[in-house]
């Protein structure tokens, strides 16, 4: 609680550099002056904690392990290591996130360039870019975990997710940022404002993009650290009731728990395959729900496109079309993410919600990730192309080309530009749907692993009903 509510505090005094000390003047100072607000943040946060861990722990204290029985002690400076892993590792991949989603940087404007040869090159390079800015966020969990268990066991695992959320303040801020630039490009051409009020609204959306591919980048790592303290807390749970089974670790060599790790590993792609098909279901509904009301006729033969006075758009159709399909569609994705520990624990045991557990936690950080990145890449891709920012006439999209230059290169460019609009149609799933929502997969099965513990030790001791029934 004492770390959160300082970094509300550090959070709030921070915003007073973007709107008072480095305010943006010209359209690159709106990535930096985000940039240096996410940067300070985490600085200043590391010797608050360090106060904090001084001033609220005793000089030691007793830890319980759930490696072994015993006790991990614990201190100050070990507590304040673990959180400070947090918040440097949250800002990694913040960075690092950055680096791969927007525009300033190489990897978006190699993407732009494969827009040169086709959609199908684009997809190809976006998706080779998600699984590239894995790596280093993988690194950098992989450390924080490593480190945070070994000082101090599940407490510096909760210790460096709080670390790593102890900048949400700044973090929502950020994300919010996105949507709101988003939304006022759409009300600027909605209300058919000239043409440079689409250019500055498109270059917030594009930082905005970035911004919020950050956001996710944060939401993930935590995610990731607070689904393992979430995984010991049922371990630790297991220990107290009755069950039959070896609980000093979790033995990957058991022949279940191998056997649902493999399950796990898959549970991330079921999950996004059902939620990225629910997606193109609805945009095709969507669709054809635009082109019934563009066939209308009025008494004159006039459709909306052609200026008809007696029809208006339906909007409410196509609102309801969204948010109808956006209910009925999670009905699957839910119950897969809720059943799946259910169902494993009660007819395989323990065990096989070790693996399960296990198996999923690893490919949803990886595959959200990738997801989230690829997505963010397409789109800054695509406002790249847009807006002119290359020094490749054959890169800057121009509606109505001026220049011999521009009109030399016109054909090209609209080509690219098109290939950028097609690789963008299929990232907003993946960053707005499935890699986001991955999140909730880590989570939410820890938690009902958890809540179920009680009723998965009363199957068979342990062991549940079918393999207490095929191995007794």
């Amino acid at each position: 609680l004492a770390i959160s509510a300082a970094g509300i505090v550090v959070c709030m005094l921070c915003s007073f550099v973007a709107t008072n000390i480095s305010t943006v003047k010209t359209q690159p100072d709106i990535e930096k002056v985000l940039k240096v607000q996410l940067v300070l943040t985490a600085v200043l946060m590391l010797p608050v904690t360090y106060f904090l861990a001084v001033k609220m722990l005793p000089k030691e204290f007793a830890l319980e392990s759930v490696r072994a029985k015993g006790h991990v002690m614990g201190t100050p400076e070990k507590a304040f290591a673990c959180a400070a892993m947090g918040a440097v590792g949250g800002l990694i991949i913040g960075l690092i996130t950055e680096y791969y989603t927007s525009h300033t940087y190489i990897p978006v404007r190699e993407l732009a360039t494969a827009c040169k040869s086709g959609a199908a090159v684009n997809v190809i390079f976006g998706m080779a870019l998600g699984y590239k800015s894995c790596i280093i966020p993988v690194f950098v969990l992989a450390a924080n975990i490593y480190v945070a268990f070994s000082l101090c066991d599940l407490y510096g695992i909760a210790l460096a997710a709080l670390g790593m959320l102890s900048t949400l303040a700044t973090g929502l801020t950020i994300d919010g940022f996105g949507p709101i630039s988003d939304n006022a490009g759409g009300l600027a051409e909605l209300a058919e404002f000239p043409p440079e009020v689409r250019e500055r609204t498109d270059a917030l959306d594009a930082a905005g993009n970035t911004t919020a591919a950050i956001g996710k980048g944060f939401a993930i790592g935590s995610a990731a650290l607070v689904s393992l303290a979430l995984y010991g807390a049922f371990v630790v749970r297991l220990k107290s009731l009755d069950v039959d089974v070896d609980l000093s670790g979790v033995n990957v060599l058991e022949p279940i728990t191998f056997a649902f790790l493999l399950i796990g590993s898959m549970i991330p792609y079921w999950f996004a395959a059902l939620t990225m098909k629910s997606v193109g279901k609805a945009a095709g509904e969507m669709v054809e729900e635009v082109k019934r009301q563009f066939s209308l006729t009025d008494s004159q033969g006039k459709t909306i496109l052609t200026g008809s006075t007696e029809i208006k758009p339906d909007y409410d159709r196509c609102i309801s079309i969204s948010t109808k399909s956006s209910l009925k569609e999670m009905i699957a994705p839910g119950a897969l993410v809720i059943g799946s520990p259910l169902v494993a624990g009660t007819f395989f045991g323990v065990q096989a919600v070790f693996g399960l557990l296990t198996g999923s936690l690893v490919s949803s950080v990886q595959l959200a990730i990738s997801m989230s990145n690829s997505g963010g890449a397409w789109d800054n891709c695509k406002k790249y192309i847009k807006g002119g920012h290359s020094d490749d006439p054959e890169l800057r999209y121009v509606k109505n080309p001026k220049t011999e230059v521009e009109k030399a290169a016109a054909g090209k460019a609209r080509e690219a530009h098109d290939a950028a609009v097609q690789g963008d149609t299929v990232g907003d799933p993946f960053k707005d749907t499935s890699g986001p929502a991955l999140n909730i997969v880590m989570k939410l099965q820890a938690i009902v692993s958890l809540v179920f513990a009680a009723y998965f030790s009363a199957c068979g001791k342990g062991n549940g009903f079918l393999a207490s029934y095929l191995f007794q």
